[in-house]
């Protein structure tokens, strides 16, 4: 017996903004590993201090953690309240311009595609069942429901900006100075390649140039730092 064909595609504006925080805690990760790699290799460079590298591990890695989180809440604070004055305005134009702002949702609809009979139809159904809703998803594409969230961003960001810089850390502070070096470098390569992977995949690009962007950058970034900390350490600075 032939099963009957499945259709797993995931709808509804959901899905979009799960895909939008599981980016931005890829990207807050990928951040952590490359700002603290390149300050604890260019530490490295100039001191073998187990002390030294780990004060300033702890240091970048607290300092970009709250500096992510500050910055996330700032700027998603400014988009909620965007999104909130954008609502109340929809309330005042529908309180005082209902017939105007039915057109509107009329217009919106057949833009889409639909017949201009059906399209008013619908537009009627949907703003006696809620009008502000109905007008802030087809018209502003906010859903009244699920604003954004500043404290929720900016732990997340906190938490993914803390988990990628503590990779370098402890590659950094854990092994054998003779070896913490390479350890750290080769550490900090496989999960540039590992994010760089994971956000190709979530904005549907192809991986292999994303992984080698993101290697690349990661690689120029420590090499750049230790040959400064080298400079600096030689100099007795």
């Amino acid at each position: 017996m032939t099963e009957p064909p499945t259709h797993d595609e995931a709808h509804g504006g959901g899905l979009g903004t799960r895909l939008n925080w599981l980016r931005a805690a890829v990207l807050g990760a990928n951040d952590g590993v490359v700002s603290t790699a390149g300050l604890v290799v260019g530490v490295a460079g100039a001191t073998e201090s187990r002390a030294a590298l780990l004060t300033a591990g702890l240091a970048g890695l607290l300092a970009g953690s709250m500096s992510m989180a500050a910055g996330e809440y700032v700027s998603v604070s400014t988009q909620r309240d965007s999104e909130k004055a954008a609502l109340a305005a929809e309330r005042r134009e529908l309180r005082e311009q209902p017939e105007a702002e039915l057109a509107e949702l009329t217009d919106l609809l057949a833009a889409r595609g639909l017949s201009p009979d059906v399209a008013r139809e619908a537009a009627e159904q949907l703003t006696e069942r809620d009008a502000l809703r109905a007008h802030a998803r087809v018209e502003l594409g906010i859903d009244p429901d699920r604003l954004t969230d500043p404290w929720h961003a900016a732990g997340a960001s906190f938490l993914a900006f803390t988990v990628g810089a503590a990779l370098p850390l402890l590659a950094i502070v854990l092994p054998p100075a003779p070896v913490r070096l390479w350890v750290t470098v080769l550490s900090v390569l496989a999960a540039l390649a590992l994010t760089g992977w994971w956000s190709a995949r979530l904005g549907a690009a192809p991986p292999p140039r994303a992984v080698l962007r993101n290697t690349a950058g990661g690689a120029l970034a420590m090499a750049v730092t230790y040959g400064a900390g080298s400079l600096l350490g030689a100099a007795g600075v």
